[in-house]
């Protein structure tokens, strides 16, 4: 039901926000990784084009000598400079990598972002043909490829790279999968952002930081694989130097003349220990500390939609909705035999305990719900459009433009790594097709539309420098900026004071007044339902108990239920002064008794109320309720199994 708002840094307070090279390089470990690989891949540039000398000349007067004036590092059995030799190897080593680093991010990349965003039959053709590759022995593979094209090493890295994408494909996918499940990114999907648009927005920039990690361990394995080769004799025939066959010259005169191991394995060994630790500290700069939740794939359902009502006044018209997630003990029933009408410009309160499917309902309309649920029955119909059969491209145009959301929890709706005024832009192109000044202008007007203080000032802030009600006028203004005609608020005051609750209620007020919107309110709080609905729909373990006008509700609820949550307002305390409270909790879904789900917490149940199935009876005046013994009388006798009625 709540959420905990981080703390907002005041205003005016400096930015703590760090890019990923300013991090690496506040550690002593990130200095020393990348000030080595920095002289290592300078020298390997400058080798390619000047050396101290030739690295093909040989001097065997001068063969094996140690470190002197004339060579900083000897040379070796044939009189030539090591130095040189490094320096010109090393550039051909390095290249080899940089082509199998290259290849394997090109194919990785995109293919990962692909099976862990857009899911479905995507996913399960990249994951099966990754599955295959890494089944595939990656050496014989190599050998076979490297004689094929006589020991051409550049191709074999390439090919080296293209094998082991299939492994970088697997973590890509995870990252994103888990990116994809946060609320930023559904809220971009929401504003009608295109899944292109998100996945590289905002979901390639959440994975970034274990790509780079992926590709400096994998660099250590490509530079360890391309000396082996060489080592062999699969790489540049002689003399041409590479530091595999510098190794493998040294090997052969170990006992003799060790030093020559020196530096010819140390630069290797150096380098690889570099790249092990520059991988390690971005890691730690990168790490994720958010995280997702998961489920299994619920499986295929033939869904059973509801008929369209056919009522030309109604925008949002939602029957006989059922909801199931999956879980470890099989498929379960999480809202079902849900009922609701939204007309033009009317406020609509959602109310219930946590638990009670309020944010499932909420989800399932706009089309977003987790992987392990789907709407296995019923519709949700929007002027002909039944949206629970939508797919992909056919939420354009309805997202965002026709039906909005606003996040419960608004700082973590926002990317925190864009400014406010860039992301409110990004809207506002998306949905107005216009420039980034016109965008820019745009994204301003709707901080002010929303009673910003200084937007300007506003829009060029990040996320983490802005305080929790002014997040929430942000995250109201992304709303507004498709001026759509459904605004679904989900618990937009729950983590705010009072004062800034009655703020934020005024300005739904005056926005609805301006735009002639309609709200779907989902909250647990009475007084903001007397404050803002017209009409209330109160749920209780995933069943609509009862459907009034607000007024009749506060004047005489017919539910037990509805008048349990009313007695528990802290303004009508009991006559002693305590709060009331509702015994017992909500029953989880795997839990849910025969009959009413309520039964064992109200005081008028009876024997017949856990008998079988409850039907919504009409009660006087707007009230219909789910009750054999309601608070207020029936309209007409209540129709049961069997012939029997009440």
């Amino acid at each position: 039901m709540s959420a905990t708002v981080p703390t907002a840094e005041p205003a005016g307070a400096a930015p703590v926000r760090q890019g990923l090279l300013r991090a690496v390089l506040a550690g002593w470990r990130g200095r020393i990784a990348l000030a080595v690989l920095l002289v290592v891949v300078l020298g390997c540039v400058v080798g390619a084009v000047a050396t101290p000398y030739d690295p093909l000349a040989q001097d065997l007067a001068a063969a094996r000598q140690t470190p002197s004036g004339a060579h900083l590092l000897g040379t070796d059995l044939l009189g030539r400079d090591v130095l040189s030799r490094l320096m010109v190897g090393g550039s051909s080593s390095l290249l080899a990598v940089l082509v199998a680093v290259v290849v394997r991010t090109v194919v990785a990349l995109p293919l990962g972002l692909a099976a862990g965003y857009l899911g479905g039959r995507v996913d399960q053709v990249i994951t099966r043909v990754v599955d295959l590759v890494m089944a595939v022995p990656t050496i014989v593979i190599l050998l076979s490829v490297l004689t094929l094209f006589g020991n051409d090493l550049l191709v074999g890295m390439a090919v080296f790279g293209l094998l082991g994408a299939a492994g970088l494909v697997r973590v890509v996918r995870g990252a994103a999968l888990a990116a994809s499940q946060e609320l930023h990114v559904t809220a971009g999907r929401l504003m009608g952002l295109t899944r292109a648009q998100v996945a590289t927005r905002h979901v390639l920039s959440r994975v970034r930081g274990v790509v780079i990690v992926q590709t400096t361990l994998f660099a250590t394995i490509a530079l360890g694989v391309q000396t082996g080769l060489s080592f062999l004799g699969l790489g540049a025939p002689p003399p041409e130097p590479t530091w595999g066959s510098m190794v493998g010259e040294a090997a052969s005169v170990v006992q003799s003349f060790p030093w020559l191991m020196l530096p010819t394995g140390g630069v290797i060994a150096v380098t690889v220990l570099a790249l092990g630790v520059l991988g390690d500290v971005v890691r730690d700069a990168t790490a994720d500390r958010s995280s997702a939740s998961g489920g299994r794939s619920v499986g295929r359902w033939e869904r059973v939609p509801a008929p369209d009502p056919g009522d030309p006044d109604l925008l949002l018209a939602v029957r006989g909705l059922e909801v199931v997630f999956a879980t470890a003990a099989g498929e379960v029933s999480v809202v079902r035999d849900v009922d609701l009408d939204i007309r033009p410009g009317e406020t609509v309160g959602l109310v219930g305990e946590s638990g009670s499917g309020k944010s499932v309902v909420a989800k399932a309309v706009l089309g977003l719900l987790p992987r392990n649920g789907a709407v296995v029955a019923g519709s949700a119909w929007w002027q002909g459009t039944d949206l629970t059969g939508l797919r992909g491209r056919g939420w354009r145009g309805i997202r965002g433009s026709q039906i909005a959301l606003v996040a419960q929890d608004p700082l973590r709706a926002l990317d925190p790594t864009s400014r406010i005024g860039a992301q409110l832009g990004e809207l506002v192109r998306v949905h107005d097709g216009v420039g980034r000044r016109a965008a820019r202008a745009r994204a301003v007007q709707l901080l002010e539309q929303v009673q910003v203080i200084d937007p300007a000032e506003v829009a060029g802030r990040y996320p983490h420098e802005i305080s929790g009600g002014m997040a929430q006028r942000v995250a109201i203004a992304m709303a507004l900026a498709g001026r759509p005609r459904l605004l679904v608020a989900d618990e937009p005051t729950t983590a705010l004071d009072v004062t800034v609750q009655a703020e934020v209620l005024d300005l739904l007020r005056t926005l609805q007044e301006e735009t002639g919107m309609a709200i779907l309110l989902v909250t647990h709080d009475w007084g903001v339902v007397a404050d803002a609905c017209e009409r209330v729909v109160v749920l209780y373990a995933g069943e609509v108990v009862e459907r009034a006008d607000a007024a009749d509700v506060f004047a005489g609820p017919g539910h037990p239920y509805t008048r349990a949550l009313l007695d528990c307002s802290p303004d009508q305390p009991a006559p002693d002064g305590t709060l009331r409270t509702v015994p017992g909790t909500v029953p989880p879904p795997e839990a849910w008794p025969t009959g009413c789900h309520f039964a064992a917490r109200c005081p008028r149940a009876q024997d017949d109320c856990t008998q079988e199935g409850i039907p919504m009876v009409d009660l006087a005046g707007s009230r219909v309720a789910r009750c054999l013994h309601p608070l207020v009388p029936a309209a007409e006798p209540v129709e049961l199994a069997g012939g029997r009625s009440r």
